[in-house]
């Protein structure tokens, strides 16, 4: 029997009600804090091209940590399996920008999603690119298949004005040598790519690719090898939801990636992907509604990755 994926959004918007007020805006990035709590949409992306969506699905929205994965697969279509002597890819199990666990483990982050790991990514970038933030976003267009995704100024600079953590978090990493350009260098590009706009809609399309083993559909464009796709599924599933990632799997069990904006992006690979948006945020730092809604979609639905 189809499933009726429009009526089981519906339904998800209805039944989500009552987590609206919820949670709190990322209020220590004070350009995030003016953002209307209460927005909330969905968007459903088929690989076979069908489309479904609910809400405010077409309202760009600060990406923030989502944004990690697009850096990562830059770095990693650079330096192949070298990425990981700089990077781990286990779970964090603490905050997602602690000193105390890159200290203990001498500069060598747990994984690339952790502040910590995207930015010895953003290094990376900075060595390989002539132009990071341009060539970062070219990139990221060329996904999406549109030219209007883009950083936003305000949040950018916002971030920079308070990023005091990252800054800390940076500067020991250089003290351990896993960041080998100048510090004010790659912190600018990690806060601008933060500040990365997008819809549900584009977030959906533009994760497609990992769905269709690194290749953007109908075209012969190979961003990574299936296997490397493989990997940064299995990094997302595990890792992409800081350390509430094991919770949010038990409950979703798709791979994915949040970001303190309040988006999340969830695929299931050779079928779909599934983008959220609700900017109220749990103590972890992920949307309570928009987890919310990706459980009751797999499991409305039954399509899991387990």
């Amino acid at each position: 029997m189809a499933i009726d994926y429009q009526t089981t959004l519906d339904e998800i918007v209805i039944e989500t009600l009552i987590y609206k007020e919820k949670g709190k805006v990322a209020d220590y990035i004070p350009e995030l804090a003016k953002v209307a709590p209460d927005q909330f949409g969905i968007f459903l992306q088929l690989l076979d091209g069908e489309s479904y969506y609910t809400g405010d699905a077409f309202t760009r929205f600060s990406i923030q940590s989502i944004s990690k994965v697009f850096a990562l697969t830059m770095a990693f279509s650079f330096l192949g399996e070298k990425l990981w002597e700089r990077v781990g890819v286990e779970p964090s199990g603490t905050a997602f920008n602690s000193l105390l666990q890159l200290e203990y483990e001498k500069g060598i982050p747990r994984n690339p999603f952790i502040n910590a790991g995207a930015l010895v990514v953003a290094d990376i970038l900075v060595s390989h690119l002539n132009d990071p933030k341009k060539e970062l976003l070219h990139f990221i267009r060329h996904l999406s298949g549109g030219e209007k995704v883009s950083y936003n100024k305000a949040v950018a600079l916002s971030e920079k004005r308070n990023g005091y953590r990252n800054m800390a978090v940076a500067n020991l990493l250089k003290s351990f040598g896993n960041i080998q350009n100048p510090v004010e260098k790659v912190l600018d590009l990690y806060f601008n790519m933060c500040s990365i706009e997008m819809s549900c809609e584009e977030l959906a399309k533009t994760f497609l690719l990992f769905v269709n083993h690194g290749k953007i559909p109908g075209s012969e464009d190979e961003i990574l090898t299936k296997s490397q796709t493989k990997r940064l599924n299995a990094l997302m599933q595990t890792c992409g939801f800081y350390d509430e990632s094991g919770e949010y799997t038990f409950a979703v069990g798709l791979p994915g990636k949040s970001g303190v904006g309040g988006g999340i992006i969830a695929l299931y690979p050779e079928k779909f992907t599934i983008s959220v948006w609700s900017p109220r945020l749990n103590e972890k730092g992920n949307s309570v509604r928009g987890i919310k809604a990706l459980e009751l979609f797999t499991t409305k639905t039954g399509m899991s990755v387990f």
